[in-house]
């Protein structure tokens, strides 16, 4: 994990000493540029936290579950499988870079990662645990005791010190370095011909207007269907299920498109396999344009360059546990 920090933090360090010539270039989207400070012993506690399935009813699920950090953040699937097995009825979002979206969530209900972060625990539906529960696991592991006395210099555990270890981790997993950032900073050679071709019918076609800012997307909420309705294959209702409001139905947080290549299925749910597939839908139904063959291959092209350098460290050794308590069969 310290070898990783200091490989953002070097990162960083690179786009301050481009920011000038950055500021010259007035493109729609920007480097991603690494957290400039992080807690190191609530990182490290979190991700024991993110990656330990003792939070969970079966003592199966952890966020890593559906968060998968060798699978560009999220599992690969079209929705969720949550306890005993249960259908999600969204796609998991990446947590890859997640720290940028303006709130999280597909429809908002949730404005930072910490909130975000103790959602699933008490969802019936996903981890299927309370809170009260999981702080009861936890307390029950002296190592666990030890860690979080020490960093919060408090007695007893409690939800939000669980759900801010797991946020200060979620903040490390920016991956910068893209082949397309090092374009924006300056290497000329960093985009092939057709490439740069899809970067320009991605910006004249007009996906910026909502695909911008260093997540290339995550800012705003957009109905899904503008042009043309969009047929879901799930019955998640987007931000009104959040504010009530008719006119918020079918409209979510816009994804985010930093690597973008490895997060198939693609659209809030998991419809669109491949890439070429989303970029032809979301031309039609949000744009009212048609991409020739030629041209959707440019702009998939262009967005396999914003994959950038993903998390690498060590598996957390997770501490054992003293807790007796027989756990629910996840099969049954």
């Amino acid at each position: 994990m310290r070898s990783r920090l200091l490989s953002l933090a070097l990162a960083a360090a690179a786009v301050g000493m481009t920011g000038a010539a950055w500021s010259q270039s007035q493109e729609p989207i920007q480097p991603i540029v690494p957290p400039k400070q992080v807690d190191l012993g609530m990182v490290e506690l979190g991700k024991k936290l993110f990656f330990d399935p003792r939070l969970s009813k079966s003592g199966f699920i952890s966020c890593n579950s559906c968060h998968n950090l060798s699978m560009g953040g999220t599992d690969n699937i079209p929705t969720s499988i949550g306890d005993k097995w249960q259908q999600g009825p969204i796609n998991a979002p990446t947590v890859l870079n997640s720290s940028l979206n303006f709130v999280q969530f597909w429809d908002g209900r949730a404005a930072d990662l910490k909130a975000q972060a103790g959602g699933p625990i008490a969802n019936p539906g996903e981890m299927a645990f309370s809170h009260t529960l999981a702080i009861g696991i936890l307390e029950s592991i002296p190592a666990y005791q030890r860690t979080f006395k020490k960093i919060f210099g408090k007695d007893r555990i409690d939800i939000d010190q669980v759900t801010a270890a797991i946020a200060e981790f979620e903040k490390t997993l920016v991956t910068p370095n893209s082949r397309f950032d090092q374009w924006l900073l300056g290497r000329a050679d960093a985009l092939t011909a057709d490439e740069l071709a899809g970067y320009k019918l991605f910006k004249e076609s007009g996906c910026v207007a909502c695909h911008n800012g260093p997540a290339v997307g995550g800012n705003s909420f957009q109905k899904m269907g503008i042009v043309q309705p969009y047929k879901a294959t799930s019955p998640a209702e987007g931000r009104s299920a959040v504010t009530g409001k008719e006119i918020d139905r079918f409209s979510f947080k816009v994804p985010t498109l930093r690597n973008v290549e490895l997060t198939y299925p693609y659209f809030h749910d998991g419809a669109a396999n491949t890439l070429g597939e989303a970029v032809d839908i979301m031309g039609r139904l949000q744009l009212g344009k048609t991409f020739t063959k030629a041209e959707n291959e440019r702009i998939v092209a262009f967005l396999k360059t914003l994959t950038g350098d993903q998390p690498s460290f060590m598996l957390p050794i997770l501490p054992p546990s003293s807790d007796a308590t027989p756990r629910p069969n996840p099969f049954k």
